[in-house]
């Protein structure tokens, strides 16, 4: 992930453990998933007992690889409502360096 975006300058690593909030988002996202597929094989009939285990099992090991840039992302845009960039502490370091354009 390269810090920090070559367009705006935003710090996409604002401090230390930043991006552990990103581990929600994909733990979450994939527990919704999980549930959602498992009770819709199940009452589907589509799988037995030990194939549907094995599905969802594989699905959980999977898919939280494959999405975890995209949780980064959305606990980016997340702390982007809630604390934009950059906030007071931000903008005093970065007055420091450079003035903002």
């Amino acid at each position: 992930m390269q810090d920090p975006c070559g367009n705006c300058g935003r710090k996409f690593d604002r401090s230390p453990g930043y991006l552990l909030g990103s581990i929600y988002f994909n733990y979450g996202v994939t527990a919704l998933l999980v549930v959602v597929i498992y009770f819709s094989l199940y009452f589907g009939k589509v799988l037995a007992g030990r194939q549907l285990l094995a599905v969802t099992a594989g699905f959980s090991l999977l898919f939280p690889v494959c999405f975890f840039r995209h949780a980064r992302g959305l606990w980016i845009a997340f702390d982007e409502v809630f604390d934009p960039w950059p906030n007071e502490e931000e903008a005093r370091a970065l007055a420091k360096d450079k003035p903002l354009p």
